[in-house]
């Protein structure tokens, strides 16, 4: 019982180091307004300790997800398709805006916006009403019940 309160422990650490490497991705105009650009620290650059902080980051998050990978898998499982289809299609059109395929540059930064606000919406929405105590009952009884099936 306790491991499987440490994997939907590690599951939502690594969610939480996710959520702060997207936000870090989306503030990137915040270091040139607040980094001074001859920044230096032990001889490096801050871009270098930025990628060197934010790869331990991605690294701690991919173990978390993997150290919490059946918990994950009982979590995705359970969203809808419709909802993925959504958020891919989403996707495509973010990464056409963005690289101006079939829209023009100027145009093209307003759709990538668009989608990426519409990604994070549902996101939001499906995290607003996740119900986490759903999944946490789900994972008990199912440990109930090998329990009961390993002592007899």
């Amino acid at each position: 019982m306790k491991s499987h309160v440490k994997q939907i422990k590690a599951f939502w650490l690594a969610a939480v180091l996710i959520f702060v490497s997207v936000i870090r991705r989306e503030l990137n105009y915040l270091p040139d307004l607040l980094v001074p650009s001859d920044f230096s620290m032990l001889g490096q650059s801050y871009d270098w300790w930025e990628d060197s902080v934010l790869t331990v980051i991605y690294l701690v998050a991919l173990g978390l997800l993997v150290y919490s990978r059946h918990y994950l898998w009982a979590v995705l499982k359970n969203v809808p398709v419709s909802l993925y289809l959504s958020v891919t299609v989403l996707a495509i059109i973010q990464y056409m805006g963005e690289n101006a395929i079939m829209f023009p540059h100027t145009f093209g930064e307003i759709v990538e916006e668009l989608a990426e606000t519409a990604i994070y919406g549902i996101a939001l929405t499906y995290l607003w009403q996740f119900k986490l105590a759903d999944y946490e009952s789900c994972l008990v009884q199912k440990l109930n019940y090998k329990f009961d099936h390993a002592n007899n």
